[in-house]
């Protein structure tokens, strides 16, 4: 069982960049592939992306490609995402998680949760 606390989130204007982190409890955090997910009033959880156990290969949701990093540190049992050229409509709660294994971008793949950071950007 791994447990999950984001941070990093805040208000930013548009066009500037946060970086979110999740530090995970445990001692097998690299057993774990891990994921960003957000989700803003009214809508579903979206996939932003993705990051294998080993931090080899990242997977992102397409609006997402270019602007946002992920990146994760298993010394430090840490899971990061680095959003540039923020846009109003990245307005959002941003959510880390993890399951164990491979990689996925399906919400209902991932078995545990961080409570949730929010990300405000104005115009």
């Amino acid at each position: 069982q791994v447990q999950l606390v984001e941070s990093g989130g805040g208000l930013v204007q548009a066009g500037g960049s946060l970086r979110l982190s999740c530090a995970a409890s445990g001692r097998t955090f690299s057993m774990y592939a891990m994921g960003w997910f957000r989700q803003a009033p009214g809508k579903e959880r979206e996939f932003v992306a993705a990051v294998s156990r080993s931090g080899g290969s990242n997977h992102y949701a397409d609006s997402f490609k270019g602007r946002f990093t992920i990146s994760r540190d298993n010394a430090k049992n840490t899971v990061y995402l680095q959003m540039n050229t923020l846009k109003p409509e990245d307005t959002a709660v941003y959510y880390c998680a993890a399951r164990p294994l491979d990689v996925s971008t399906n919400v209902a793949a991932y078995a545990y949760w961080g409570q949730g950071t929010q990300v405000t950007v104005s115009s």
